[in-house]
């Protein structure tokens, strides 16, 4: 089994937001990082993510160039999975689809080397569950970093009910080697930042679903009323509407509770392809900023 001074190589499954910013963080802490994803042109958006992410911290002056171009220098991109054959340690990234990630699961299981430890950056679905799908439900981990993850310090690390004690000191050693903060959460649905924040983000959509108060009126309330640096509808907008229902609809079905039951709202503005900041228009309209 990989230990932490055996991680050299570390894949990153799907070069969406989340999964590019997890492996400019992985080259910044000067690991090899391999970005693999189906699509090319997803690859393509996701390294040009990355650049535009480097060229910031660049221009802030917490970034050198020649920083930035090593970083890049070692990321490496694939549409294939069995590239990540010889990665240490493999984090996948892709949607809030539990079948989506069963088959990502099913197939790295097949062709990475037995000592890697495969982890999903998950942010509700069960670890216990996605380690099923694999042959060694003993080196599965959850670990689910925030969006963005370049800019944002917390790690959430989640033990599936087979996580061996092992493999969960090494992914956290890692994370911290990454320049995170870890919280550790047992494996219930949604762990515990989403189960607190989606609640809250559903809540919005329904006082905004009743007419309670407009968006923008309900934003600047949690902004300034609770001194949270975005408010809930902006905040769902930047995470992606789709993402959000997923997550609560997760919630609602693992924990049979019907205060997690999404808001119309929420499900009728996914109908509609407003998904958010991605899509131009979800509470907000983004159009013309694009």
């Amino acid at each position: 089994m990989t230990n932490m001074a055996g991680i050299r190589i570390i894949g990153v499954v799907g070069a969406g937001q989340m999964g590019a910013g997890i492996a400019q963080v992985v080259a910044a802490a000067k690991y090899q990082a391999v970005l693999a994803d189906v699509d090319n042109s997803a690859l393509s958006r996701g390294m040009k993510s990355i650049s535009s992410s480097l060229a910031r911290f660049v221009s802030k002056g917490s970034l050198s160039q020649e920083e930035s171009d090593a970083t890049l220098g070692r990321i490496k991109t694939t549409v294939s999975l069995s590239e990540l054959r010889d990665a240490d340690l493999v984090i996948e990234a892709v949607s809030e689809s539990e079948d989506l990630k069963k088959r990502i699961f099913s197939e790295l299981d097949r062709v990475v080397k037995p000592s890697a430890i495969l982890a999903s950056n998950t942010s509700s679905i069960s670890i216990t569950r996605i380690a099923s799908f694999t042959q060694r439900p003993q080196q599965v981990v959850g670990m689910h970093f925030m969006n963005p993850p370049p800019l944002m310090k917390l790690v959430e690390l989640i033990r599936g009910l087979q996580t061996d004690e092992a493999v969960y000191n090494t992914v956290r050693e890692l994370a911290q080697r990454l320049g995170k903060t870890v919280t550790c959460s047992r494996d219930y649905p949604g762990f515990v930042v989403n189960r607190i924040l989606m609640p809250m983000i559903n809540e919005a959509f329904i006082a905004l679903q009743e007419g309670v108060a407009t968006a923008e009126d309900i934003d600047m309330g949690m902004k300034l009323g609770t001194n949270q640096p975005m408010g809930p509808l902006a905040l769902a907008d930047f995470i992606g509407l789709d993402t959000c229902l997923a997550i609560m609809r997760v919630l609602h079905h693992g924990l049979g509770d019907s205060k997690y039951r999404p808001s119309p709202l929420l499900v009728q503005y996914v109908d509609a392809g407003w998904l958010g900041r991605k899509t131009g228009r979800g509470v907000y309209n983004y159009k013309s900023a694009l």
